[in-house]
């Protein structure tokens, strides 16, 4: 997907979003990183159709996305939101069946394709043993794998997630990280994720795009985009950069 020099507002005078160019490189972990209020779920916004810029473009595979219809963009993208409302009395196994929905009509039967394809995205998830469990006795970590095993039924091929690890506590956002990485690793699946950790999105990432003020700042790999005058800029911190073998390269505060 190619963003170009996208302007969005949502009151007709200030720019959430203030002529953004970016690319997200196909088949790699892109994470969107930036203080609060910088545009990154603005950004994801206008690539799930649901912010329609003022000025620019969004383009997928040289299409314009206004010109795709709903299900076909379905088949082609899927979000997961930071924040979801738990349906009553579903099961784990009947939500993520409405990720099949792009290929389906109404009064249509599921098909032996759709049960094939619910069945992988549990597996990828973990969540084969839970499929009848109600969504309700999950814990919020399962909860949010059963949201991704939804988009993954959907068999797009790109898959975004809005602050996945918000709400979580550290076990589960390093178990949410870790399937992140397994599928875009086993199936080459293209994720853009927004995080607020920094070491986070360094230990995650193919690709980082930053942005502050609903601009992009810096993007390029990790190493390249993240330094000690950066996260100045950006963030108005002190931080000093230390590499550790196991870990890798990751940042710590120091004072403002």
């Amino acid at each position: 997907m190619e963003i170009k020099q996208v302007v969005v507002s949502y009151d007709g005078t200030t720019k959430h979003l203030n002529g953004v160019s970016t690319q997200f490189p196909k088949g790699k972990v892109t994470t969107i990183i930036g203080p609060n209020g910088c545009g990154k779920s603005t950004l994801l916004g206008v690539m799930s159709r649901n912010n329609k810029p003022l000025d620019g473009q969004a383009m997928l595979e040289n299409r314009d996305l206004v010109e795709y219809k709903q299900k076909e963009f379905a088949k082609k993208f899927a979000i997961v939101y930071q924040q979801n409302d738990i349906p009553q009395d579903l099961t784990v196994e009947k939500l993520v069946m409405y990720g099949r929905m792009p290929y389906s009509s109404l009064f249509q039967k599921k098909s032996a394709e759709d049960e094939e394809a619910v069945t992988w995205a549990l597996s990828c998830t973990n969540l084969l043993e839970k499929r009848d469990k109600d969504l309700s006795a999950l814990s919020g970590g399962e909860r949010q794998r059963v949201w991704i095993a939804m988009a993954l039924a959907q068999k797009s091929e790109m898959l975004c997630l809005d602050e996945p690890t918000t709400y979580l506590d550290i076990y589960y956002q390093l178990e949410l990280l870790e399937l992140v990485k397994q599928l875009n690793e086993e199936y080459g699946l293209t994720i853009v994720m927004v995080l607020h950790d920094i070491n986070q999105a360094i230990r995650y990432s193919d690709h980082i795009i930053l942005m502050k003020s609903g601009n992009v700042v810096a993007e390029g790999a990790p190493r390249e985009v993240i330094t000690k005058e950066v996260i100045k800029d950006v963030y108005g911190v002190n931080s000093v950069f230390h590499e550790d073998e196991k870990l890798g390269l990751y940042m710590m505060p120091l004072s403002i």
